[in-house]
């Protein structure tokens, strides 16, 4: 057993997971995947990405925001005395002029340089968080569980996968069986959509105009396009749907009056209401987004361009449900960790 800390810093958020990871025990045959056990999962609205799409570079006060996260994350990984630490820097540190000074900043906290991971990188990652504990479920024979919030849990999923991570500035695509047969990121993402379509001589548009919605909407059809040439998205049999946008949709969906992770972890979303609380989250203002029980405060901005993208892909891939994970790249890298 090995105690391992897990940093994902994305285009929107930086988290961090800590746990116990156990090796797969070679007795137990092929279908072994080992296991991790958490013992501290948080999260952080750092909006590193701030004006990236539009300036290159990642704005002082977005890196301020993150390095005070950091040094909260490096206190909880002293305390629970983690023997290995790994930092993943995606999307808005890979696009970033300046992301020199981003590096500097992660060492001298942390004393770990963040890996700038390419976004097949990034896409495996996530495949890997949010498959294992899939693969493990069919290779025990599990059945077909409920789930509460009337969303349900359905285990033994169809293969092959497709797995869409979400992301504030990127969108990964990865579809494999029980490993990746193919990979693609692009560049749409719920800030960066949100930066380059909704916001109007600085401010918001609240709600968004027709107009602005059909230019995120050709955005994402044009990027599935682009990730159709490397990954063929149709052939997938299940859908699996993770990070932020996704699983705030999901907990929308299952009509929760607080964030639980348990009721929203391998709920079935179906497209209908997808469709329907996107078009919710288009037509409301900032108040009545941030009055949604489950919204997230830094998400009040985004999630609506997030909700977008999810459906688009929905409707490309002709997914009729997406299953929400709550397990994504942060436990892909702690997985990493764990050999």
């Amino acid at each position: 057993m090995k105690r391992v800390a897990a940093i994902d810093c994305g285009t929107n958020s930086i988290r961090l997971l800590v746990a116990e990871a156990t090796a797969p025990d070679s007795a137990c045959g092929a279908g072994a995947t080992g296991e991790l056990k958490d013992l501290d999962r948080r999260m952080q609205i750092v909006r590193l990405g701030q004006g990236v799409d539009r300036t290159g570079r990642l704005a002082p006060e977005a890196l301020e925001r993150t390095f005070a996260a950091c040094r909260e994350y490096a206190a909880v990984i002293k305390g629970l005395g983690a023997e290995q630490v790994r930092f993943v820097a995606t999307s808005a540190s890979r696009d970033a002029e300046n992301r020199d000074d981003f590096v500097r900043g992660v060492v001298d906290i942390l004393g770990v340089e963040p890996e700038v991971i390419t976004g097949d990188q990034e896409a495996e990652f996530s495949f890997n968080g949010a498959t294992k504990e899939l693969t493990g479920i069919e290779a025990a024979g599990a059945e077909r569980l409920p789930g509460k919030g009337g969303g349900g849990r359905r285990v033994g999923l169809e293969r092959p996968f497709l797995v869409v991570d979400i992301g504030g500035g990127s969108t990964e695509f990865v579809l494999g069986d029980a490993s990746v047969r193919a990979a693609r990121s692009v560049d749409v993402g719920c800030v960066r959509m949100t930066e380059r379509h909704l916001v109007h001589e600085g401010e918001i548009s609240d709600p968004p105009s027709p107009g602005q919605i059909a230019a995120i909407k050709a955005d994402v059809a044009a990027a599935l396009d682009r990730a159709e040439e490397t990954v063929p998205l149709r052939e997938a049999a299940t859908l699996v749907g993770l990070a932020g946008s996704v699983t705030t949709v999901a907990a929308i969906a299952l009509g929760l009056n607080q964030y639980d992770s348990e009721a929203i972890h391998h709920s079935r979303i179906p497209l209908a209401k997808v469709r329907e609380i996107t078009d919710r989250l288009v037509s409301s203002t900032h108040a009545e987004r941030a009055a949604i029980p489950v919204m997230h405060p830094g998400r009040v901005d985004v999630i609506a361009a997030g909700a977008l993208v999810l459906l688009s892909i929905m409707e490309r891939v002709g997914a009729g449900e997406v299953v929400v994970s709550e397990h994504d790249i942060l436990d892909g890298i702690a997985w990493s960790l764990a050999g």
